[in-house]
């Protein structure tokens, strides 16, 4: 589940502006989907050059272009020099390893966030970089590799006429937003099943392997949180934004995702407090039993004490010593061991020290 960002030795001293891709190949081909609508109609093509793009580019219905892959950077240069788009941001979409972040351009506003997507077949999360370049009537978002994440929107344009159809492409971007945010939510939603299992099991029996499970969850967890948290400046910088790429009235909207992933780092909040505290009751819990064992072993210990003594006086080989002649010398002796030795629990249980 680990998204490391990792820069290999060939970057390193790379110019901002050098259109080359920075991560690793996941797809051998690239794909370019457009859905171009408006009110009334809902046109959908695979374009195979970006030279099809300067018919969308001056056109007045909203248009969302998809791009799965990032290794070409002939394409990309045709894009940016079509759309008018400035290089070093196209070289910021070519590096999957970029934190998440917000830049306003002259033509628009790029944005970058980590993709959550949950695969129950797997049992395992992918993380993906996606980047947005939003602009008047454009809208490309830029994949590592082919998924289904965004399709709820595509659905929602297919089949609905009024909203997202109309309200312009910072309205669409939301909603890309939007069901992002809303993938943390669920997979979070996973994680808080596992936990509270883990709490149930911990309660009744704290051993070694719950303390692997409560480590391995603390880790992911931690993976989560570094991949999660800085969507929410991208969120609230979205928000408090200055331009007029976002209108008035859908502002309203990115208050929500702000509140959406405020809820979303609360609960990875309280996740890692929820871990730390059965790290505790872990601990506390192994203390509590090693000492209930040095307590049953020291009460033996302190039993044997007395009695080691009068066993260690009779092992004397002294010529004089007349309880070793007495007929019922044997029998008194065991008798005087197992009094001070009943004695001595029934001191211990009244004392409550076991």
């Amino acid at each position: 589940m680990t998204y490391i960002p990792v820069k290999r030795k060939e970057d390193i001293g790379l110019s901002p502006y050098e259109l080359k891709f920075r991560g690793e190949k996941k797809t051998d081909k690239i794909f370019m989907n457009i859905i171009s609508f408006d009110a009334d109609n809902v046109k959908e093509v695979e374009i195979k050059s970006a030279e099809e793009l300067r018919f969308y580019s001056d056109s007045e219905a909203i248009t969302w272009l998809n791009i799965d892959g990032l290794h070409n950077a002939a394409l990309m240069s045709e894009i940016a020099a079509i759309l008018s788009i400035p290089t070093y941001i196209l070289s910021d979409v070519m590096n999957p390893s970029l934190r998440p972040q917000v830049e306003e351009f002259d033509n628009g506003i790029f944005v970058s966030v980590k993709m959550l997507e949950f695969h129950d077949k797997e049992h395992r999360i992918r993380i993906e970089n996606i980047s947005f370049i939003m602009m008047e009537h454009l809208l490309i978002t830029f994949q590592e590799k082919q998924g289904d994440a965004l399709n709820p929107v595509k659905e929602r344009i297919r089949k609905h006429k009024t909203k997202i159809r109309t309200s312009g492409t910072d309205y669409l971007l939301f909603a890309l937003l939007d069901v992002i945010i809303d993938n943390y939510i669920y997979i979070l939603g996973r994680f808080d099943e596992k936990i509270e299992n883990v709490e149930d099991q911990l309660i009744l029996n704290a051993d070694k392997e719950i303390l692997a499970v409560i480590n391995s969850l603390k880790r992911q967890i931690n993976n989560l949180s570094r991949e999660i948290k800085p969507a929410r400046e991208v969120i609230i910088t979205l928000m408090k934004l200055d331009t007029d790429f976002i209108r008035e009235e859908n502002r309203i909207h990115y208050k929500e995702l702000r509140d959406n992933i405020n809820q979303t780092v609360e609960i990875l909040d309280y996740f890692h407090e929820s871990l730390y505290d059965m790290l505790n009751i872990y601990h506390s819990s192994m203390s509590t039993r090693l000492n209930d064992i040095m307590t049953v072993l020291t009460i033996f210990s302190v039993i044997f004490i007395p009695l080691t003594f009068i066993v260690g006086v009779y092992g004397m080989n002294f010529d004089y010593m007349p309880e070793l002649h007495w007929r019922y010398g044997y029998f008194m002796i065991w008798g005087i061991m197992v009094a001070i030795a009943l004695a001595m629990l029934w001191y211990f249980k009244k004392r409550k020290w076991f």
